[in-house]
């Protein structure tokens, strides 16, 4: 299991496992942790990672996605995208003959997701039968945690405003999967019915990346959806508070959340890198997948 890998992973930080490697981080969006932790997996593994920022590929527009992913395919091992569209990482997997990693999407975050399983199953000790309960935007990084959490057999439960709500085939397909593990999902309009006798409680920002013309709106949809410690009272008393980073403190959690005795936020971000070392090793080591959603 990818999980146990991160894990052994964590426990030795450096080896030579993917010495000779080389991964194209292909980013059209800025990041601090994608970036960082697959930089430093990829060095802590002994392989090499190369920076392509929006300006010198133009992707799309300097050159087609096919084109990009053919060439690239000619110099590295790999592909960590990080895209606006979800799309575009469909395309780019559909020309390279190298695996492509979803770093992040507009649908999805799995990466983000396999952290937060993993800081987890760390602090709780397992996943299946847990509660977590997520507070706000249905976005790319609740749709991967939906489904992540549904393979797990852990039950979810998400509390959105109307029109708002979590991808409909992601929904579905995630029902598959609780069905199949065990785990139940509900939805809710209520982030005080989400959130009671919740083991772990998640919320991410408010406004992504991209969707910055629609600020005021969605700061006015959401104002009952921040985390505060009345809200985190109702979950039970051992509950963990996870964000995704970045976030904005006085938004969607109170001041006082992100450096509470229940968060594990900074646990999660450290993860990033340990879990994405095991997404390239598996990956890098047999060449023959490609990664858009896991």
């Amino acid at each position: 299991m990818i999980l146990k890998e991160a894990l052994a992973m964590k426990q030795k930080r450096t080896s030579n496992l993917l010495k000779g490697k080389s991964l194209a981080l292909l980013f059209e969006k800025p990041s601090l942790r994608t970036r960082l932790s697959f930089e430093m997996a990829m060095k802590q593994l002994g392989g090499d990672a190369i920076y392509l920022s929006p300006q010198e590929v133009g992707m799309g527009k300097r050159e087609s996605i096919p084109d990009v992913a053919r060439v690239l395919s000619r110099y590295v091992d790999g592909i960590a995208a990080r895209t606006f569209s979800h799309h575009t990482l469909l395309v780019m997997a559909e020309y390279a003959s190298i695996p492509v990693v979803n770093a992040l999407s507009d649908l999805e975050h799995p990466c983000q997701s396999l952290a937060d399983l993993l800081t987890i199953q760390e602090k709780k000790g397992k996943l299946k039968g847990l509660s977590l309960a997520y507070i706000g935007d249905g976005n790319n990084v609740s749709n991967s945690l939906l489904l992540a959490s549904s393979l797990a057999g852990m039950d979810f439960c998400i509390a959105s405003p109307p029109g708002y709500e979590i991808d409909k085939d992601i929904l579905n397909q995630s029902l598959k999967f609780a069905a199949e593990n065990g785990g139940k999902i509900n939805l809710t309009e209520d982030p005080a019915q989400a959130v009671k006798d919740a083991d772990i409680v998640y919320t991410d920002v408010w406004v992504s990346m991209g969707q910055e013309s629609e600020a005021k709106k969605r700061h006015s949809v959401f104002a009952e959806y921040q985390i505060t410690d009345k809200l985190l009272s109702l979950a039970r008393k051992s509950v963990l508070f996870m964000h995704p980073l970045p976030a904005h403190r006085g938004e969607e959690i109170a001041p006082e959340i992100l450096d509470s005795p229940h968060s594990i936020v900074f646990d999660q971000a450290e993860n990033r890198l340990y879990a994405q070392k095991a997404i390239l090793a598996r990956l890098l080591l047999t060449n023959s997948s490609k990664v858009t959603a896991l």
